[in-house]
């Protein structure tokens, strides 16, 4: 070959050497050599920033969160509090500009309410001739942080304010409906955690052992599991509320409904599991663990699991945002949560009746978060399947 002809040849064919001798993979610079050393985590978490719309999403889920646990000093009122002439009053509207110019500190005018002679429902206007500014860290009602910690630190709010700063709204009873939200969104994001993890664990258990063994070990199973899946969640949950000690909180209540289901839920996932099992149990690498002597609950721990563990991965976000939705579709038909439990799904019951949401179309809000945190959970969860993919 010529040296005209050895010119042309492709040099991304050809693995680059460094003056020391040292041959580097091709599409790799010096300092990709750490991907050599570094570990699985850190592997799933290059391919995992690599998906921007999961690291968005990863982004709002704690902002959720961090309103969850620390709603009492996130919300800006008290959402109990009760403000008989602001009844449905609308979400206020941020200024920035008013008749001395801009302003770079956002204020909001006051409520100026009248009634209409012909449906006799307030109707309210800003009163350009009392405006209070916004500001951080602003003195409010007293809370008890985690129920434990006494203050009245907020994060934002109104000052020297005669009136609620109803940043989306009010309800039928005057309450602020951005506070209840937040509040809500403590039992909302957090009543399906302990079982989700509770049916993963006893899902990719049982589901392990039974395609693992197969035979008989593996019939009972199944048959248990076709038995779990014909029972109707509905009645069974109505059944559940009734035959719980009937002095229990409605929170407690709930959340002894969710483990009780999340015992029983286990069995879609221990039937994905069991596929699983079944067509890995033979592989190569279960083979050699069996010949350096290795224990069985050590093959299904150790081995077998973490070779599908993108698709458990899955099945744990979306079975986060299905407890969610569970919980607020019951809620929202009665069968949940009830008044004064402040969740999601008791939220939009004020949304039931078609009139009060023309009127007042701000209380559906609280559905907008559900669908937020769906969303981004169903984008986490593709995120993270990528990442853990030993075949990407």
């Amino acid at each position: 070959m010529t040296v005209e002809r050895a010119q042309d040849v492709d040099q991304t064919l050809v693995p680059p050497v460094e003056e020391s001798g040292e041959i580097l993979l091709p599409g790799f610079k010096e300092e990709g050599e750490e991907i050599y050393v570094a570990s699985q985590w850190r592997l799933m978490w290059w391919r995992f920033r690599k998906h921007r719309m999961a690291v968005l999403s990863l982004v709002v889920l704690g902002l959720l969160y961090f309103g969850a646990a620390f709603c009492e000093f996130v919300a800006t009122n008290d959402p109990r509090e009760v403000y008989q002439n602001l009844t449905y009053a609308p979400p206020r509207k941020i200024h920035f500009v008013d008749e001395n110019g801009f302003s770079w500190r956002p204020f909001v005018y006051g409520y100026k309410a009248t009634r209409d002679m012909e449906t006799f429902k307030l109707v309210y206007e800003e009163d350009r001739e009392r405006k209070y500014y916004l500001h951080f860290f602003v003195e409010g009602d007293e809370y008890k942080l985690f129920g434990l910690f006494p203050g009245n630190i907020h994060l934002f709010g109104l000052k020297d304010a005669d009136e609620p700063l109803y940043l989306l709204g009010g309800d039928r009873l005057g309450r602020d409906l951005f506070s209840r939200i937040i509040y809500g969104s403590r039992i909302s994001l957090t009543v399906g955690l302990v079982g989700v993890f509770l049916s993963m664990i006893l899902g990719t258990l049982i589901g392990g052992i039974s395609g693992y063994y197969g035979g008989t070990i593996d019939v009972i199973v199944q048959r248990v599991i076709e038995l779990l899946i014909s029972i109707p969640s509905i009645p069974l949950w109505m059944g559940f509320s009734a035959a719980l000690p009937a002095d229990w909180s409605p929170v407690k209540t709930y959340f002894g409904i969710t483990i009780i289901l999340s015992i029983i839920g286990w069995s879609g996932l221990a039937r994905v599991v069991r596929g699983k099992f079944i067509a890995l149990r033979e592989e190569e690498f279960v083979v050699a663990a069996r010949l350096i002597n290795a224990s069985e609950m050590r093959i299904i721990v150790r081995h077998l699991v973490p070779s599908f563990a993108s698709h458990l991965i899955a099945s744990l976000t979306l079975s986060i945002p299905g407890m969610i939705l569970g919980e607020t579709s019951l809620s929202f038909l009665g069968l949940g949560l009830q008044p004064p439990v402040i969740s999601w799904g008791v939220l939009l019951q004020e949304a039931q009746n078609f009139q009060t949401v023309a009127n007042a179309a701000w209380l559906l809000l609280p559905g907008f978060f559900v669908v937020i945190a769906v969303l981004a959970f169903n984008f986490v969860g593709d995120g993270l399947r990528d990442a853990a993919d030993p075949y990407a």
